[in-house]
């Protein structure tokens, strides 16, 4: 079948709050808000003018049941509007929202997410995503299982703690510009949180908000002057038990990349991946075969801001910002849930050529 280019889908814009410790004096809806505006402000769209909007986020980790109908207080009452949502990370949102514009039910799409991690305890909640015969009833929390990984990583001989460090400087350096990150600039290791990960290993606990808007064939290059052009994307997952899985390897982000066509055309310059710990991003760049000729990270990651629920949605939006600001040509994005990896969603995206 021939493919129709009035079905090509871009991101044409992105917006995102600042990643904060704590929004005690903010509910979802106020810190959600501002981002909804800026998005729409620089397409020029109102929310009439949207043809599906969809959500990503926790009622879990917000600890009240379907929460994310309050958050649409934050896209308005009227007029009625197509919505769906997932609970999950925004990336998946976006992903459904791409399939909804594919299937040319729609033109245009608004995908947001958000997350706040502040009022509990994040690693013990996220113990609650675990196998609930083997794995929950020890509660080994989100910190202890990325060790797990980093500890299998060194015994490979595949890093050591000293290159785990060059990560974590690398990354919070390149944050440096990023006026929405949490931690910006080198800073020490620290002592172990939970041998061998230090407390630079590991990522901020923050609360944030993401938002894009994704719009097809000559709408999306009406609505931005250098789309995005999502070329590719798809989502796999590893088996539910840790016990079964080799940790120094993720073969489904290798699917999801070979699905989305990350392995053919252009090489990548950029590559932004949802690794929240420094040893995610070794497994991460094997199984996306990255070499250092790609910026791995160059927003700083979620080593620098890792709102739960929202951390992949920015990285979509930060690699498609870098097209739209003609930083970038070709680029990987990459998000992830679960432990150690367990769900992986590829995006391929890129620009089209400059006019000289």
């Amino acid at each position: 079948m021939s493919r129709d280019p009035s079905r090509d889908v871009a991101i044409v814009a992105f917006a995102q709050s600042d990643s904060l410790r704590r929004t005690d004096d903010l509910s979802e809806v106020e810190m959600l808000m501002p981002v909804l505006h800026d998005v729409l402000r620089q397409t020029g769209l109102k929310t009439s003018d949207i043809g599906f909007t969809c959500s990503g986020s926790s009622d879990y980790l917000a600890g009240r049941a379907f929460s994310f109908t309050m958050a649409l207080d934050g896209v308005g009452a009227w007029p009625p509007i197509s919505e769906s949502h997932v609970e999950m990370d925004g990336a998946w949102a976006l992903y459904e929202a791409w399939v909804k514009i594919l299937t040319g039910e729609t033109d245009t799409a608004l995908v947001y997410s958000y997350g706040k991690s502040s009022p509990g305890s994040v690693r013990d909640v996220l113990t609650r995503q675990l196998d609930p015969y083997y794995l929950a009833p020890l509660w080994p929390d989100s910190v202890a299982l990325a060790a797990l990984q980093a500890q299998a990583l060194i015994d490979a001989g595949e890093t050591d703690e000293p290159a785990l460090a060059g990560i974590a400087a690398r990354s919070r350096d390149a944050a440096v510009g990023n006026p929405h990150a949490q931690l910006r600039g080198a800073r020490p290791q620290g002592d172990h949180v939970v041998a061998p990960l230090r407390q630079g290993d590991c990522p901020p606990i923050g609360d944030g908000a993401a938002a894009v808007i994704l719009a097809a064939g000559d709408r999306a290059r009406e609505l931005c002057e250098r789309p995005a052009w999502i070329r590719g994307m798809d989502h796999r997952i590893e088996a539910h038990s840790l016990g079964v899985r080799d940790l120094t390897d993720s073969p489904s982000t290798r699917l999801a990349a070979r699905r989305a066509g990350a392995f053919d055309g252009a090489p990548f310059d950029t590559a932004e991946l949802h690794a929240p710990f420094t040893s995610q991003e070794v497994v991460l760049r094997k199984a996306l075969k990255l070499d250092e000729t790609v910026r791995v990270n160059p927003s700083g990651g979620a080593l620098a801001a890792n709102p739960v629920m929202a951390a992949g949605l920015i990285r979509l939006g930060e690699a498609a910002a870098g097209i739209h600001r003609g930083e970038s040509d070709r680029a990987l994005a990459h998000a992830t849930s679960g432990p150690c990896l367990q769900q992986n969603l590829v995006a391929v995206l890129e620009g089209e050529p400059h006019v000289r």
